[in-house]
């Protein structure tokens, strides 16, 4: 069994220290040899060396020695050393120590009789301590504060000890009287601490008495003061009015560790609009006062909770919160952005946007690295805005159409998207979006914004010199005609392999890509990071950015340049009465189709085009020779209605999610209800009213109750040892966050007293065990509840296993019982969460570790299937539930989920009915990490059956 450690020093055992060595030197006259061999001794028994005769040569040689540094040293070999035999009776040689301990604590030397004192706080044997109490009580009164301090902590740790209050009766009185005459601030903490731990009426009633000085005491004793405030107030709720009046006045407190304690005491304690507008204003100040990223996260992440509890006063700091924005740290601008993007209304919108529009503006001037990631969060910030309150969309989306042709791709698609999205729902900016994006066009370079802009150009150039300028830009990006010569053609042909590659840009190549759904597709689609200027076909010239992408192998986007025309053309028909306009128009149209074709075929590129884009060029090219109502129709309608149903949906799921949020729990129709009108209100503040008030409504919706019901609670026992077990025990599990604490039940069933009873337990994954358990000892047939803290540091499923060891007093040897093994469900950890599909498939690609299950269950339809995933994961469906309608006998859907710890957690799940009715398919897992992967793979496997 191990025992309780108060020191732990590092100890290198590549050179262990030799017992004989050790024992010349501390018997020799030389002070350093001798300061040295006392560290190595420390350090060997620290480490579970015996070193025997040791303690007697110390008596003799080390004892009488006036070194301040030997006597320290000293000190803690007695901190460490046995004190008590088997039995636990102290040690006849320790008497010897007894009188150096008294003659120490009278020594006229300060730090000789300081470093005493605090060495008996360390002390637990009641023998030795006894004869020590005399002198250690004329310490209190001691010139010297060093002194002062250490013989409170001293008569403190004496007094918490098992007989300490008989040793020390009248302590807490002693104390209240230093504590009145103490000037030295340390020592007045430890004196208000001691009554606070023993006495805490007193402690209560000194506080009280001193409530107008309270603001003048020293950082450590407010400290203190806040501490016992929140105990108190949490064992008797009705007198929190006082003492919340005494948090305000700390409010202005120079520290600033006062303050951050402050507000934090403020906003457990109490609902009231006014402490927690001065908590939110405590926290604002110090976002912007501390320059520790680390504070600043901190006191970002009790924002968020305030947001989330009391919005309507956090909405009036959003201007506050913004400053934060001006941290250089990402991770901080990405909290505070989340933070103020809930709590926009339409009174706030115009100042929020105005601030978002200069930083995006600071973006483009600033060297930083990771200004193009900044900016990005940023435009996401207003795309949210405008989609929430579509009239500021107006004065946002010219600026960010500057960043179309951005280095930084993620941004330009976000762009992108955002401009499709503004000119559906706002029809206004239809005309001037449409002319901007035209003149900015030339300048994009990366093939998926070049892909949408191409979209929005087909779909929303609606008059006759819209759709003329839409072509000719489209010509002009193009370049001349044709891509390549066939002289070119010929000597690439004759040319050998090698110069061909040399002078290729090998940007395509065949790769899996994610589609939406989650499942794989094979793509050749040229690079989209940024553009370059292609040396595939020399002699031509590579006027426009489309060409460029073109001759970079990028067919897909050739297939939407055909398409784009297609759309233009059958839309100029309409608009234009000219038929040779319309015929002139068609045949540049085939003749570009045509061209890209024969790009696509020839030996010029390294990659000929792929057999999908072939065959859109190729159908765009037979509309345009052949078209009919029902096309037209298709193509200019039916594209447009499918992006409107996929906007609205998005905007139905937001509000459900929104209508689920706001879903409150209720209390119980026979919940006691105090009606403060009908209370006395003589004496009582503004703020305590407040607070009554807030209180009494949080009653009635049954805010206070947060507990789980009884039945559940029932589930989380688990029986550790059988019935016919001479020890029952069971214990209660409680995951909170990083901890878990197993409220472990021991009853001993035996007609003998158990001693020495140790319920000694052991881990397996990440998690550490706390502090190591006590020994009990256990009357007949009586039951003990012992606590277990353990830390977590990933989401894996853990187990823990252990044994109940004890002693009974007619058998020498003792008794083990095995404990059933307690698993830790990896489902406490995750909870659903949503993220973009461009951010899903993004993480698709980077994460590592994929985990493949293969689906087998006796559910034979495939969206209840999926619905019992969900609940069996505690996971989110990210894939609309429009794209899981109608039946065809196979889907594919995408799951995300977040872990306490910040890890991401994707599934995908693709399965197919067969023929006999069942389902088949795999189940794929990826994370960051492998215990989340290989976890969550082993809950599916576990639960996918179903059925039972």
């Amino acid at each position: 069994m191990e025992k309780s450690c108060t020191l732990l020093i590092h100890f290198d055992k590549g050179t262990p220290a030799i017992a004989n060595e050790i024992k010349e030197a501390l018997e020799g006259n030389d002070v350093p040899a001798k300061i040295d061999a006392m560290r190595k001794a420390i350090m060997l028994l620290l480490n579970g060396e015996t070193l025997p005769q040791l303690f007697i040569i110390i008596v003799r040689y080390v004892l009488p020695s006036e070194d301040h540094t030997i006597q320290k040293l000293l000190l803690l070999y007695l901190e460490i050393i046995e004190k008590t035999d088997a039995k636990g009776k102290v040690l006849p040689e320790m008497i010897l120590i007894c009188q150096n301990l008294r003659n120490n604590l009278q020594h006229p030397n300060e730090y000789i009789r300081g470093v005493t004192l605090r060495f008996l706080c360390r002390l637990n044997e009641t023998e030795i301590i006894e004869p020590l109490i005399p002198s250690v009580l004329q310490n209190l009164e001691h010139r010297h504060p060093f002194i002062r301090r250490n013989a409170i902590l001293a008569v403190m740790s004496i007094f918490k000890l098992p007989q300490g209050e008989q040793l020390l009766i009248d302590a807490p009185d002693m104390i209240e009287k230093v504590l009145s005459t103490e000037q030295d601030p340390s020592a007045k903490r430890n004196a208000f601490l001691m009554l606070f731990t023993c006495a805490q009426d007193r402690a209560v009633n000194y506080l009280l008495t001193h409530v107008d000085r309270v603001s003048e005491w020293g950082e450590l004793l407010q400290m203190v003061v806040l501490e016992l405030i929140r105990k108190v107030c949490r064992t008797n709720r009705g007198e929190k009015g006082k003492y919340i009046k005494i948090i305000i006045s700390l409010l202005n407190a120079p520290s600033t560790a006062v303050i951050y304690e402050c507000a934090g005491t403020l906003v457990s304690l109490s609902s009231a609009p006014t402490a927690i507008r001065a908590a939110a204003n405590t926290y604002c100040q110090l976002l912007l006062s501390q320059s520790d990223n680390n504070v600043k996260l901190i006191v970002l992440d009790q924002l968020n909770e305030l947001k989330s509890s009391h919005r309507d006063i956090m909405i009036d700091l959003i201007m506050d919160v913004l400053r934060a924005l001006s941290s250089p740290n990402l991770d901080i601008r990405r909290k505070t952005l989340d933070i103020v993007l809930d709590l926009i209304t339409p009174r706030n919108i115009n100042e929020v946007v105005l601030m978002l529009k200069k930083e995006v503006v600071k973006t483009q001037s600033g060297e930083l690295e990771k200004n193009g990631e900044y900016r990005q969060m940023l435009i996401q910030a207003i795309h949210s805005c405008a989609i929430k309150f579509p009239e500021v969309a107006s004065t946002v989306v010219h600026l960010l159409m500057d960043f179309l042709g951005d280095s930084n791709v993620a941004s330009a698609i976000d762009v992108v998207v955002f401009v499709r999205e503004i000119i559906e729902t706002n029809p206004k900016l239809r005309v001037s979006i449409i002319t901007r994006l035209l003149d900015t066009f030339y300048q994009i370079r990366a093939a998926r914004v070049c892909s949408c802009a191409l979209w929005i150009i087909g779909e929303y150039c609606l008059s006759l010199s819209e759709v003329e300028s839409g072509m000719a830009t489209i010509k002009q990006c193009l370049g001349e005609l044709p891509f390549y010569s066939v002289s070119e053609e010929g000597e690439a042909t004759d040319a050998s392999k090698k110069t061909l590659q040399a002078n290729s840009i090998t940007v395509s190549s065949k790769r899996p890509a994610i589609l939406a759904d989650g499942t794989y597709a094979t793509q050749s689609a040229a690079s989209e990071t940024a553009f370059s200027p292609p040396t595939i076909v020399q002699g031509s010239l590579a006027s426009g950015n489309i060409r460029s992408l073109l001759l970079s192998g990028d067919f897909f986007l050739g297939a939407v340049v055909a398409c784009t025309l297609t759309k233009l053309v059958l839309r100029l028909e309409e608009v234009q009465p000219s038929k040779v306009e319309v015929n002139k128009a068609t045949m540049q149209g085939l003749l570009i189709m045509v061209s890209m074709l024969q790009l696509g075929q020839s030996p010029v590129l390294p990659h000929p085009i792929d057999n999908d884009s072939y065959d859109r060029i190729v159908l765009c090219m037979r509309l345009l020779c052949n078209t009919g109502d029902e096309i037209r129709r298709i193509w200019l309608q039916s594209c447009r209605q499918s992006f409107v149903k996929m906007l609205s949906e998005k905007q139905l799921q937001e509000t459900e999610e929104l209508k689920a949020k706001a879903q409150v729990s209720h209390a119980q129709p026979d919940d006691l209800i105090d009606f403060y009108h009908l209370k006395s209100r003589k004496g009582m503040s503004q703020l305590e009213l407040e607070d009554e008030v807030q209180d009494d409504l949080k009653r009635a919706t049954g805010e206070f109750v947060k507990d789980a019901d009884d039945a559940n609670k029932l589930n989380r026992i688990l029986q550790l040892t059988g019935f016919s077990d001479p020890v029952y025990a069971e214990a209660y599990v409680t995951v909170h966050h990083y901890d878990i604490v197993l409220d472990v039940t021991i009853i001993n069933r035996t007609k003998e007293t158990l001693q020495n009873l140790c319920v000694e337990l052991a881990t397996m994954g990440d998690l550490k065990l706390v502090e190591r358990p006590q020994n009990y000892t256990l009357a007949p047939e009586s039951s003990k509840q012992i606590k277990a803290n353990i830390k977590v540091s990933s989401t894996e499923t853990g187990v823990i296993f252990g044994n109940i060891v004890y002693e009974t007093s007619n058998v020498l040897e003792r008794t083990v019982v095995v404990l059933n093994d307690i698993h830790i469900d990896i489902m406490d950890y995750i909870s659903p969460a949503v993220c973009t599909d461009a951010a899903f498939r993004t993480m698709w690609a980077e994460f590592e570790w994929e985990n493949k299950v293969a689906v087998n269950t006796v559910i034979q339809d495939e969206k209840e299937f999926l619905d019992h995933i969900i609940k069996s994961t505690n996971m989110k469906c990210l894939t609309a539930p429009s794209a899981l309608d109608g039946e065809c006998g196979f889907l594919a859907a995408n799951l995300y989920a977040k872990s306490l710890f910040g890890e991401d957690a994707l599934v995908n799940l693709s399965v197919e009915k067969q023929a006999d009715g069942k389902l088949s398919g795999y189940i794929r897992i990826r994370s960051k990490t492998q215990g989340i992967a290989l976890s969550l793979g082993d809950k599916i496997t576990l639960k996918q059956k179903g059925g039972s």
